[in-house]
């Protein structure tokens, strides 16, 4: 087989990464559907049996909006209850900090904090219920499903931060066919999803999340000139201050119980003026509380823990009724509820389920009435998705008769099921109403009946709202298929250039170790390492425990290396002669230390965040510090981005040339440097709840400053650094611990140290931004991770044959991966950070707070990626033998190769394998909220190495092709490179 060249490699691996960029879409595309809906609106037919051979009432939509109101209020045969709606959306507020949990009351500050609201609920003047909101916990998703019953598809979380309009049957399309005037302030969300439906609106961004403050005054400016007008139906106050609380300092921020407290104040002003205008005659107005999500205790949200998903839905309005603290309902049961109480149509694709209470004031008949409208509505969605349901065509076809057999206990499979409860519950209205109005109709028919309806309901909702979507299988299989052969590529170029270097006669015997040409321990262990990921992913609990995997896997790691170092030592007493014995005792010492810094950094960052699903709540080091107070939080904070910024500085002032490039590379990073601690010192404070011009505006000039100096960095060094190598490398090179000299032996030994700062540049500027970017307590991780990075360079830098270069990197990628989690990070969405996202931005754009969210999240992957740039200037390849007429290709190859190939070909085989995992478990209990969420994960981690591999190829090729360039042309740049 002919060897591989330099332009063969770069265009089969581009080759291979596309194929599985390709293969990833369509499988992501396959599996994450859009979850389809029955075209258009209700309307008049929803009132009649869905009978066989119905046709809609078309004349609907040319019925003016009074007629049509009073058209759909006479066929629905249920007077509307109220005559006004006010809908007041506290965003993020979880149910317990109002209803307590698991039947007891809330705790004391969150009672304290709401007293009005309280002293409602204990009067009966309002009813409260724990809402159940399916995931993704997010708000675009959570609104939609309010107002239309629906469950949205998984990927909604992703349309959350690019909010389109709402196409779908909804309350509020519903309301504005009967001429409803509309009215919104608050979350502009409502504007992206009803554009033109409101009459009057002011609206806000969600996502500038630093502000708690603006955002709800900005609401609560027009409550009272819009509470004394009688020009609007449906109010809609989306208050998000409590949510933005919540992300900026957690559930026990000390700025949530203000926000409780000012929330109970504007419903303290609402119910007061409601009773006002219906003292006034003004028509009965119903208010009602809810939260679209709540959150975990660090305040984020996004997954389907009970924190998560335990809403809020108070009625206020509604008659007397006793008060439990246990009582639940699902949060789409909300919209069916308000579709009647109101005298509307129920939206087309609705899965909820009457709320039992909020009917309870109407009469007998009235009551079932409403049950019979949620029954059919929920009938026509079974048609529709069941082409064989028994009953489809009922009561048209033979099937009716069934239902004179009266009771049955319906243990068939589900179709059968649920014509079985809905036929009986039929058969029982219909017997009530034949007897109403004789001595024979009594209480228990009627409660025989409504239970036999609410039996048909919730079977038929869970079955609806747990029903897979059909998924393409062929698109599946094609996405399989083609991230499959990209791997195998990828896998096999892997393998060529093994086989090249390691066997193919390059290597020379210059004093290798003898694992250079057979497997040794740390090898296997590094391949063992992908077979215990890909098999600990079939279980939901040790995805959602992952950490832990990780953790284990590396601390397992540095311990072969300690026992490899051990045995060097060794070796060097029994074989070595005096001088060589001393020199090589020093270098393995060295390699001592830094495996021993490797353990201690790695156990600080293992304890520092309690993550996963399961054990969040037991201690670490993180959560000691924030309990002893915010000020050791800031110490700690200033002492580690000190220590961060003082490494990274000394390494670049560290270097002997005096060049103004070098001069302006090191000034840069300077000011960056000192302009962070005086954000640190001056803005960030641990409790900063609203926005500052100032801070904005000194971030925007960091971001600036960073880009510039980096940029300029990568762009010029290459074309002004001096060809002698004595003016550029560290000040001492025979004795320092933390540097090597980067002076060594090899063709053209500028690209090395054109690497070296440029790497320097990239992970400075990396710190930098975290420190900018990630929340106070992450900045000594940071620091950390740093520490690492330094040791393992200097580790393989210094162990010269001990390990083949590819069980380096691997390595690197597996430190990456757990100090990703080692920084509070874990497989659901709720521990994304978003309050980091808009630092430094003045005004909301998605695809900023975006790039910044994935700088965040990806921090540790993203660091170790950019670190292998300084981790190829100072590997010693001198055992690579370069053929005398070797090219460019060959020194790229050998200095590139294994960096590019090693981390794609770990990634290609974790993401095809947990494709398969996901392919298989598509109808697991857990496949939306663990399963989905991990693969999400896995996406991104994939674009992660796709951009730190991109970065690191190109780098190496700009600056190799730009000094080679020179390099052929010395006489017309050397005037150029000495002034320089």
């Amino acid at each position: 087989m002919a060897p591989l060249t330099c332009t063969k490699l770069s265009l089969i691996t581009i080759a291979g990464v596309v194929t599985q960029i390709i293969g990833l879409s369509f499988f992501v595309f396959g599996f994450f559907p859009v979850k389809p809906a029955l075209p258009g609106t209700s309307g008049s037919e929803s009132f009649y049996v869905p009978a066989c051979d119905f046709v809609s009432n078309q004349s609907d939509t040319t019925l003016p909006s009074d007629k049509l109101k009073s058209s759909y209020q006479e066929l629905s045969g249920i007077p509307p209850s109220f005559d006004r709606l006010i809908l007041m959306i506290v965003d993020g507020l979880p149910a317990e900090f109002v209803l307590g949990k698991d039947g007891k009351p809330p705790k004391k500050q969150f009672k304290e904090a709401m007293p009005y609201t309280q002293s409602l609920l204990a009067s009966g003047s309002a009813i409260g219920y724990h809402a159940k909101a399916a995931p993704p916990t997010v708000t675009m998703p959570r609104l939609k499903a309010m107002v239309s019953g629906a469950i949205g598809g998984f990927l909604d979380v992703a349309f959350n931060f690019n909010t389109q309009a709402m196409t779908d049957d909804n309350l509020l399309g519903q309301f504005f066919k009967i001429g409803w005037k509309m009215v919104m302030l608050g979350d502009e969300t409502w504007l992206k999803l009803f554009p033109g439906l409101f009459k009057r609106h002011d609206g806000v961004s969600s996502f500038y999340v630093k502000d708690t403050v603006q955002v709800d005054q900005n609401v609560s400016q027009h409550l009272g000139d819009e509470l004394s007008k009688d020009d609007w139906d449906l109010l809609i106050l989306h208050y998000l201050g409590l949510d933005h609380v919540g992300h900026i300092g957690g559930r026990n921020s000390a700025l949530m119980a203000p926000k409780m407290k000012e929330m109970d104040e504007v419903v303290k002003l609402i119910h007061s003026s409601i009773n006002q205008s219906q003292g006034n005659g003004q028509g009965r107005t119903l208010l009602m509380i809810v939260s679209d999500h709540g959150m975990t205790e660090n305040g984020n949200h996004g997954g389907s823990t009970y924190e998560e998903t335990d809403t809020l839905a108070l009625f206020i309005g509604l008659r007397n009724h006793v008060f439990d603290y246990a009582s639940v309902i699902n949060q789409i049961d909300i919209a069916p509820t308000l579709a009647l109480l109101f005298g509307v149509p129920i939206p087309k694709n609705n899965v909820g389920v009457l709320i039992r209470e909020a009917f309870d004031s109407l009469k007998e008949d009235k009551h079932l009435r409403a049950l019979e409208l949620n029954s059919w509505q929920l009938l026509r969605l079974l048609q529709a998705q069941l082409s064989g349901l028994p009953c489809r065509n009922f009561p048209c076809d033979a099937f009716y008769d069934h239902q004179s057999s009266g009771s049955t206990d319906c243990n068939h499979e589900a179709e059968d099921m649920l014509c079985c409860l809905y036929i009986e519950a039929t058969t029982l209205y219909t017997s009530w109403k034949s007897k109403r109005g004789f001595e024979s109709a009594s209480t228990k028919d009627y409660s025989s009946a409504a239970a036999a309806y609410y039996k048909f309901l919730k079977s038929a909702s869970e079955w609806l709202s747990r029903r897979s979507t059909d998924k393409p299988v062929k698109l599946l299989a094609l996405g399989l298929a083609t991230m499959f052969v990209s791997t195998v590529i990828l896998s096999s170029l892997m393998f060529c250039r093994l086989r090249e270097i390691y066997h193919g006669g390059r290597q020379q015997s210059l004093n290798l170790n003898d694992s250079m040409n057979g497997w040794s321990l740390d090898e296997t262990f590094i391949l063992s390492v992908i077979l215990i990921l890909v098999s600990s992913m079939t279980s939901s609990s040790m995805v959602e425990e992952e950490h832990y995997i990780w953790y284990f896997l590396i601390s397992t790691f540095y311990l072969l290396l300690l026992r490899k170092t051990a045995q060097s030592l060794c070796a060097v007493r029994f074989q070595s002669s005096f001088f060589t014995q001393n020199g090589q005792s020093r270098e393995g010492y060295f390699r001592m230390c830094f495996v021993f810094l490797l353990l201690t950094s790695g156990r600080v960052l293992r304890g520092w965040h309690q993550g996963g699903v399961n054990w969040t709540s037991l201690p670490d080091i993180s959560k000691w510090l924030e309990q002893a107070g915010s000020q050791h939080v800031k110490s700690l904070q200033l002492i580690s981005a000190f220590l961060v910024i003082s490494i990274g500085l000394f390494a670049l002032f560290s270097i002997e040339s005096k060049g103004k490039c070098f001069q302006m590379v090191r000034l840069s990073f300077l000011i960056s440097g000192l302009l962070v601690l005086l954000h640190i010192t001056k803005y960030q404070d641990y409790t900063f709840s609203s926005t500052n011009y100032g801070a904005t505006l000194l971030v925007q000039i960091i971001y600036a400053i960073l880009g510039v100096a980096t940029i300029g960095t990568v762009v010029a060094l290459p074309w002004v650094i001096p060809f002698s190598t004595s003016k550029i490398c560290p000040t001492d090179n025979t004795i320092s611990p933390l540097f090597l000299s980067i002076h060594e032996k090899f063709p053209l030994v500028e690209l090395r140290d054109s690497l070296y700062v440029i790497g320097w540049a990239y992970v400075l500027c990396w710190c930098l931004l975290q420190l900018l970017l990630q929340q106070p307590i992450n900045t000594t991780p940071i620091l950390l991770l740093l520490l690492q990075i330094l040791a393992g360079t200097l580790y393989f830098a210094r162990s010269g044959t001990h390990h083949k270069e590819w069980v380096e990197i691997a390595a690197f990628y597996y430190l990456g991966m757990a100090g990703h989690f080692a920084l509070g990070n874990t497989n659901t969405l709720a521990t994304i950070d978003v309050a980091g996202a808009f630092i430094g931005i003045s005004s909301h754009s998605t695809l900023l707070s975006g790039i910044l969210m994935f700088i965040i999240t990806y921090a540790s992957p993203m660091f170790i990626l950019l670190s292998l740039v300084i981790y190829i200037s100072m590997k010693n390849m001198a055992h690579l033998v370069i053929p005398e007429k070797a090219g460019p290709g060959d020194h790229l190859m050998m200095m590139l190769g294994f960096s590019c190939l090693v981390p794609l070909v770990i990634n290609s085989i974790l993401l095809t394998s947990y494709t398969v995992v996901l392919l298989l478990m598509q109808n697991h209990l857990f496949v939306w909220s663990v399963f989905s969420p991990k693969y999400l994960y896995v996406c991104a981690t994939s674009v992660c190495t796709y951009i730190g591999v991109f970065i690191v190829a190109t780098t190496g090729f700009y600056a190799y092709f730009v000094l080679d360039m020179r390099k052929q042309k010395p006489y017309s740049l050397l005037a150029t490179s000495q002034h320089y």
